[in-house]
């Protein structure tokens, strides 16, 4: 089954950030390690979403959608706010699928769409982690991002328990030509 999707920056308006809190609320719920505890209060969901998608109204963060028939079914975060002896990166974040939807290319459509943008900002280094228990390593490492380290107990699992983080970079834009070359 090939699903037929649009991507789009998404933007601060209450039925989006509904949306994006059910999604991150099932995400949990079904263990993905998305920075929050199961069972996760809707309350708290919205507050996280309304925060993030006040940071892209101030240009530090874009939050892509990907919709099925105007449905959201998946999202990505592409964080631009690093420290000033860092403008030449950004980091991808909060990747998540709808569990019926997953296995159909639209995780690897948003993190194309969101290294595009990085290097559409001048962005030459992509950098992210994920969690070693149940995370996406073999996911990121098809896209091309090379395994920097393990943090050991980074972070509980959502539904308890202790599980490792991994990091991942990836040199993109014209980085990416220039190591291609060596």
């Amino acid at each position: 089954m090939s699903l037929k999707f649009e991507i789009a920056a998404l933007t601060s308006h209450p039925q989006v950030i509904s949306e994006l809190a059910d999604l991150i609320i099932e995400i949990v719920a079904n263990g993905g390690s998305v920075s929050f505890m199961h069972p996760l209060a809707k309350q708290t969901a919205t507050a996280f979403w309304e925060a993030s998608l006040a940071s892209a109204d101030r240009g530090e963060r874009i939050v892509l959608g990907a919709r099925e028939d105007g449905k959201l079914i998946a999202t990505v975060s592409l964080l631009l706010n690093c420290p000033e002896n860092q403008p030449h990166r950004a980091e991808i974040a909060k990747l998540m699928t709808h569990m019926n939807r997953r296995g159909h290319g639209v995780a690897r459509s948003l993190v194309t769409e969101a290294e595009r943008i990085a290097v559409e900002k001048g962005r030459t280094l992509l950098n992210l982690d994920t969690a070693a228990d149940e995370g996406a390593a073999g996911f990121y490492e098809s896209l091309g991002f090379h395994k920097s380290g393990v943090i050991p107990d980074y972070a509980l699992k959502p539904h308890g328990g202790l599980t490792d983080t991994i990091i991942y970079w990836k040199r993109i834009g014209k980085a990416a030509e220039i190591q291609s070359m060596d």
